[in-house]
């Protein structure tokens, strides 16, 4: 039985690293990605193929997330979310950042005065005459 990282793997394919890490759920994902220009090795672009080493730096972007991470160790396979969390360490600076913008996506929301439920078809009548709709 294999094991979910190995201490003699010298280098990994940035795909197979990127899914193994649980950064995407699927491998294709992980290649759709950087083949997208989402993801960044040591600044600079990089192709699915691209060998990763231990030390180097990865910058990618999932959804409205910007992530920098460092690898600790790599793998070639996918395990549970703990021991994904032990292949990397995330760069204060990015952890910093990350939490400023979901703070902030927090509070552009909390102005919004939303009604609890949708509104029903007497309430939307009445929505139509105060827009002055047809």
């Amino acid at each position: 039985m294999k094991h979910t990282h190995d201490e003699t793997l010298t280098e990994v394919r940035a795909d197979v690293w990127l899914w193994a890490a649980r950064m995407y759920k699927t491998r294709s994902l992980a290649k759709q990605a950087i083949d997208g220009g989402k993801v960044d090795v040591n600044g600079a672009g990089c192709k699915p193929s691209k060998a990763l080493h231990v030390g180097d730096t990865v910058r990618l972007t999932r959804g409205e997330e910007r992530l920098e991470l460092e690898i600790l160790v790599l793998a070639e396979l996918r395990g549970p979310a703990s021991v994904a969390q032990m292949l990397y360490r995330e760069t204060e600076p990015s952890r910093l950042a990350r939490e400023q913008a979901r703070e902030l996506r927090r509070l552009s929301g909390a102005g919004l005065n939303r009604p609890p439920t949708r509104p029903n078809k007497q309430e939307r009548r009445e929505l139509r005459r105060l827009k002055d709709f047809p």
